[in-house]
């Protein structure tokens, strides 16, 4: 690729070094490529349309992904990052994701590495100029971090092979994610000219997939372009190649469920099928309430929500993956970047406002291609819920100006101040002065920030700090330190400089694993090491920030555009109503229900949804054969015994009707399995 540099030669800002241009990588052949993939991950050959994509951006064509979740986007961009000379830059918003993909790829020897929140300046400044000299070939970074002026400097000097542009929905403003830092992208092609861009998304509509490829256009900054096409340029107009990859799940069954009582539904399907499972609430104190709930029911759950701390979170996402805890109860903050192959079921007790969240949360289960469920608990009342997000997501234009004022007023910001002046923000003692709900704050805080006038961030973690306000020698000299304290004070000198002179962030959840104490030790040790003065402690916490990005205007001169607010509003009223669809249509098979939402005509019954059971039980296939073969089960059973699946074979039924007799019984919850076994549900 081309390489982005001063024309000059030599040493450049301070001695730093100039990345040596380079001409575009030649294109290498698929025999090349599958020799990185079996030496690096041990498989054979590309599956679905690795292939296509890793040659096109291999040749320098910008390219378009279009994959399902477990489609293996990561093969993509990591096996041409190591063919092709120069760094991989992998723009994602998911730190959990950052930091699981570069373990994993430090694990195979690969240099990868991630910047993100909470590193020191040192830290990014050594990671970036190990990009320069040629030491990384994959550096994952958020799209925050591309407007930093530090990052831009750097960026000029690194030899870049194509740009990673992971979740890519989140660009557009259609898009059900939409991210306003990922616009900075385009910015960034400016910098790097002749570089390509590998666009990735499991969920796109054809709106958004246009979208999408006109915000990353190398021609973005002059102006409207063509609409993309697949494989072709025209005009002298670079183009994207668009790859798609049908969303089909052959092994996800899709079932909306009726259910009055949606916690009692809940335990009976955990109880009726086995296996690791995930279940989808609102809100984060419904995650708690409900893991508590099946807890009591002798099934074992925890819950995670973005409001915890990062060492709580980690230590139940591993307790969950380890298999020691069956069923983790989320919002919508667990499951991006998740590596976990084996859940069988994807329970929304809450409905998602949107088919492209429901369809990327119900595909993570499955992944390792074995029969898994997607189930929606549904009943009268989540139409009314979902029609009231409507209004809470995008309150009056008169509300938004009357937050506004009263957010200056907050914070004693006068007409014609404020510009850039950074706060925080505690939503829940603005709300108590000023009386407002913090669901239409937070609302109409995010159609300001998109409108220019502010810039809001969500509960950014700000990392936990320390000093010792003890001299060294004072530190050697303390008596009557528990052993627990003595490892935590060891394991901080060995491994944080400058302690006893200023603060510095430190990592809870690495003094654990250093020390084998649980996170919450470390910070209870910390805290009782503060109150005894031995060092000043300031825990992590999560802050939302407000800055202003202009000065403070009048509240009757905000204006919000079409764009910034009618249009929105348009495309989320759109996606409520597809989701009530969704759950109220008994006719058409939920599959193709989805898949003809992301343009996927050509769809096919998958034989195995609530619907198309249902058809087949109305007698669209024959009534009589289902009802034999599910006798047949039945009587086997009758024996009150666990039996091995194997044994349905001495039944010699046709396959097609097992399955389905199986399947309906199954989501009938009059037969149980469990670990391979079947059995009568008592």
């Amino acid at each position: 690729m081309n390489s982005s540099k001063d024309s000059v030669d030599g040493e450049k800002d301070g001695g730093e070094k100039s990345a040596p241009e380079s001409n575009h990588n030649c294109q290498l052949s698929i025999l090349n490529y599958q020799l990185i993939l079996k030496e690096n991950w041990g498989y054979d050959d590309f599956r679905g349309i690795q292939r296509e994509i890793i040659e096109s951006i291999g040749a320098g064509h910008d390219t378009l992904g279009l994959m399902p979740t477990g489609g293996g986007k990561s093969i993509t961009f990591q096996v041409p990052a190591l063919a092709m000379k120069g760094v991989c830059i992998v723009i994602t918003p998911l730190i959990a994701l950052m930091k699981d993909q570069v373990d994993h790829l430090l694990r195979r020897g690969i240099k990868a590495a991630a910047i993100y929140s909470g590193l020191t300046h040192e830290e990014i400044v050594i990671t970036l100029e190990n990009c320069i000299f040629g030491d990384i070939k994959l550096l994952y970074v958020s799209p925050e971090r591309l407007a930093s002026e530090l990052f831009q400097k750097k960026l000029r000097h690194m030899c870049v092979s194509f740009i990673t542009v992971d979740e890519a929905h989140c660009i557009s403003q259609w898009g059900y994610d939409f991210r306003p830092s990922y616009l900075e992208i385009a910015n960034i092609r400016k910098l790097l000219p002749g570089v390509p861009v590998l666009a990735l998304t499991a969920t796109a509509t054809p709106q958004v997939v246009e979208d999408i490829c006109e915000k990353l256009s190398r021609n973005e900054a002059l102006g409207p372009r063509p609409l993309a096409t697949e494989g072709t340029q025209e005009g002298g107009t670079r183009k994207f190649n668009i790859f798609r990859m049908s969303f089909e799940r052959k092994n996800l069954v899709y079932v909306v469920r009726e259910a009055p009582d949606k916690r009692e539904q809940l335990i009976h399907i955990l109880n009726s099928l086995s296996g690791t499972a995930i279940v989808y609430a609102r809100s984060r104190q419904r995650t708690k309430e409900v893991s508590e709930m099946l807890n009591q029911a002798g099934i074992s759950a925890t819950f995670y929500h973005a409001g915890l701390d990062s060492s709580v979170k980690d230590e139940r996402q591993q307790t969950w993956q380890e298999g020691k805890t069956r069923v983790m109860v989320a919002t919508n903050a667990f499951g991006m970047g998740i590596d976990k192959p084996d859940v069988r079921l994807v329970i929304h007790i809450d409905c998602p406002d949107s088919i492209e969240a429901y369809f990327q949360e119900a595909g993570r289960a499955g992944r390792d291609g074995l029969r898994s469920y997607a189930v929606l608990l549904y009943n009268d009342a989540d139409k009314r819920k979902l029609e009231k997000r409507v209004v809470d997501t995008f309150p009056t234009k008169d509300y938004i100006r009357q937050v506004y004022e009263h957010l200056a007023f907050f914070y004693q910001i006068g007409v014609g101040s404020g510009f850039n002046h950074t706060f925080e923000f505690n939503i829940d003692k603005f709300c108590h002065a000023f009386r407002h709900f913090p669901l239409q704050v937070d609302s109409a805080l995010k159609i300001l920030s998109r409108a220019g006038y502010i810039e809001y961030t969500e509960e950014q973690d700000n990392q936990a700090r320390l000093m010792f306000t003890v001299s060294r020698g004072e530190l050697y000299k303390l008596e009557n330190n528990t052993p627990a304290e003595e490892k935590v004070i060891t394991t901080l000198l060995r491994n944080y400089g400058g302690l006893f002179t200023d603060y510095h962030y430190i990592d809870e959840g690495f003094l654990a694993s250093q020390t084998a104490l649980q996170p919450q030790q470390v910070y209870q040790i910390l805290k009782s090491l503060g109150q005894r003065h031995i060092l000043h402690f300031i825990p992590q916490k999560k802050t939302p920030y407000i800055r202003y990005t202009q000065r403070r205007e009048d509240k009757e001169l905000l204006h919000f555009s079409p764009e910034i607010y009618e249009d929105r509003l348009s495309q989320y009223r759109q996606r409520i109503a597809a989701v009530i669809r969704y759950a109220n249509d008994d006719r058409i098979c939920r599959s193709r229900q989805l898949l003809n939402y992301f343009g996927e005509t050509e769809s096919h019954d998958c034989g195995l949804c609530d619907v198309c059971l249902s058809h087949r039980k109305e007698g669209l296939v024959s009534e009589a054969s289902l009802n034999m073969a599910m006798e047949k089960i039945l009587q086997l059973l009758d024996d009150g015994q666990q039996h091995p699946m194997t044994d349905l074979r001495g039944l010699q039924l046709p396959v097609g009707e097992l399955d389905t007799a199986l399947e309906y019984l199954l989501q009938e919850e009059h037969i149980r399995q469990e670990d391979g076994l079947l059995s009568l549900n008592s």
